[in-house]
Parts: structure tokens; C-alpha cells; sequence
């Protein structure tokens, strides 16, 4: 049996997987081609997140599919929808794929749910699925049990979250539902946070900070962490009150989170706001919300997949595809 290797080396445009332009990545696809050419593809979108042992914070994702299925299948290219947490819990990434190969798709669109930029697009999900062995992510997925599984179908990662700049507006219309007197108002913003992609981080939130000023009035603002960067504690969101209230009346604090996870809404960061002193906790106001739900994200997601789908070739080949990510 003949094989024929293609090679097809996707600009930032085509399949971009990284949202700051100090960090521009680029994904080579090596394709291998069998001989026995099917006569159409099968093209299925898999939403993947990070996964929780939340069953509400599940639920929510669940519910963005529930959302987003009929408009995301209205599409002619389009034939399945599925979402997969990349740890914690089943339904895994490994497991989702594999349904996708024994249900006959040619293709697989993966749609991270990220923020912005981080090692879970650019190395776990592609050595979950063999077409990366970074040494870090592997031990990664082996002490956390994580199943690696190699697809049939051939894999295109979209772009994520921040792109879209959905996430400005999710903010602001949170900070505006908080808002009374912008004058006397700034806002903490507390996100997960990354170690390895901490500039990144800094500036989508700087940003999103900034645009508040313009928007609503509000010229003071924070940030925080509140996962593994700062050990799950609570002092990076006090610090971010803090710096708030040391020049402003109100401090709004926004959790940065795509959906509702007790351990972080409730105990971490409310935990930080309860823990301060009475006087102190009538200057914060705070609603324990997420990301989700958003139309405008809904919107995104349709949008993202559809256009995806349009740049796959119209016929597959039994295509099995190999992702190499290197730096730019």
C-alpha cells in the first residue's frame, strides 16, 4: 500500500493557537493520505474545557452545547457536536475522539474553551491525542491519569476565547450589572492565572481593565489569581481588593472564570472578601458569577466553527493527522 505524505503548514490565520502576538505559535499538520479514498467528509465539533469536579461548573458546558447544537449543525459541512473535559472527569477528550472514529468522521474541529493563552492548548490537548510529546505535558497526564488516545480523524484546533473580543463585553456588562457610582468605583478582576503564560495573562486583563474606563466610566482597576499559581489561596484577591480600595470608595470584583465552581466563587474568592474586616466587606460588591451563559460567546462558537469547517478540503481520504507545534 502507497502512502503519500502531505504537508501543510497552517499560518496563524488559518488555525491560530495563541492569542498574544509576543507568543505567535504555528501549527504544522503532516497528513498521511491512505490509498483508499472515502467519498466525503464527516466533519464533527468537540468543545473542549478544563473540566472540574463541579457537577454545576459541568453542567454549564454541558448546557453551552445544549445552546449552540442546532445553530453549530445548521451548518452543511457540519454532522456532530460533542463536549469533553480535558481532566477530572468523564466524558474525557480520549473517550470523545474515540466515539468520533467509531462513528465514521473524517474530521474533528476542537474548539478550546480557554481564556487566552496556555500550556492546555498548546501541549496537553495535543499530546492527549499523539501529535505532541511534550516531556512536561506527559508526565503531566500520567500523574494525573489522564488518557492519551491517537485519532483516525484528522484534528484542526480553533482559535481561542480572547479572540473573538466577547470577553470585553461579558466583563463590562458584569462590572455594569455592579456599578452605582463609577466615580468612586475600580475593579478587581480575579482570573486562574498560568505560571508559563503569565504575561499573557497580564495583558488580556490590563486590557480588559483599561476598556472599562471608556466604557463605564471606571479608571481604576486590579487583577488576581486564584488557581495552582497562587496554590488555590486567597491573598492574591485580597491583595487586588486592597489596591483597589487604597483609592476608591468601591471595589467590584469580577471573577475571570468560564463557569461556576464552588471551590473558586465561593471559598476562594468569597472566602478572600469574608475574611476581611466588616468595615472593609461593606466597600466590596461581588456576585459569585461566570462567563457563563453568553450569547455573544454562543455566537462565537457558531461563527468559529463554521468558518473552520469551510477551509477543511471537501473530501477526506481517510486522513490521519499529526500536529508538530513550534515557535515563531
Amino acid at each position: 500500500m502507497n502512502f503519500l505524505k502531505l504537508f501543510l503548514t497552517l499560518a496563524v490565520t488559518a488555525i491560530p493557537l495563541i492569542g498574544c502576538s509576543e507568543s505567535t505559535k504555528t501549527a504544522t499538520i503532516v497528513a498521511v493520505e491512505s490509498s483508499s479514498p472515502t467519498a466525503s467528509s464527516k466533519v464533527g465539533i468537540l468543545l473542549a474545557s478544563h473540566g472540574s469536579h463541579s457537577p454545576q461548573w459541568r453542567s454549564m458546558l454541558h448546557d453551552l452545547e445544549d445552546s449552540v447544537s442546532n445553530r453549530v449543525l445548521s451548518h452543511a459541512r457540519i454532522d456532530g457536536i460533542k463536549t469533553a473535559f480535558m481532566e477530572y472527569t468523564e466524558p474525557s477528550i480520549a473517550t470523545r475522539m474515540r466515539e468520533f472514529d467509531q462513528e465514521g468522521f473524517t474530521d474533528v474541529i476542537i474548539v478550546p474553551l480557554f481564556l487566552t493563552v496556555s500550556s492546555h492548548s498548546f501541549d496537553d490537548i495535543p499530546t492527549i491525542l499523539h501529535l505532541k510529546n511534550d516531556a512536561s505535558a506527559l508526565k503531566t497526564l500520567q500523574a494525573e491519569n489522564i488518557e492519551r488516545y491517537q485519532p483516525k480523524a484528522k484534528v484542526t484546533l480553533t482559535k481561542e476565547l480572547d479572540f473573538s473580543g466577547f470577553l470585553k463585553d461579558n466583563i463590562q456588562r458584569r462590572v455594569a450589572a455592579l456599578s452605582k457610582s463609577p466615580n468612586d468605583e475600580g475593579v478587581a478582576l480575579i482570573a486562574y492565572g498560568s505560571a508559563a503564560y503569565n504575561t499573557e495573562w497580564v495583558e488580556l486583563l490590563t486590557e480588559i481593565g483599561s476598556g472599562l474606563e471608556d466604557e463605564l466610566g471606571i479608571n481604576s482597576s486590579s487583577y488576581g489569581w486564584c488557581g495552582h499559581l497562587v496554590s488555590y489561596k486567597a491573598d492574591s484577591t485580597i491583595a487586588a481588593i486592597d489596591q483597589v480600595l487604597t483609592n476608591k470608595k468601591q471595589a467590584l470584583v469580577i471573577p475571570v472564570l468560564v463557569a461556576y465552581d464552588k471551590m473558586f466563587q465561593t471559598q476562594i474568592i468569597g472566602g478572600a472578601i469574608t475574611s476581611l474586616p466588616a468595615e472593609t466587606q461593606a466597600r466590596v460588591s461581588y456576585i459569585a458569577d461566570a462567563i457563563l451563559p453568553d450569547a455573544q460567546l454562543e455566537q462565537w462558537i457558531v461563527d468559529i466553527t463554521a468558518s473552520t469547517a469551510e477551509s477543511l478540503p471537501k473530501a477526506s481520504h481517510g486522513q490521519i493527522a499529526e500536529a508538530s507545534l513550534q515557535g515563531k
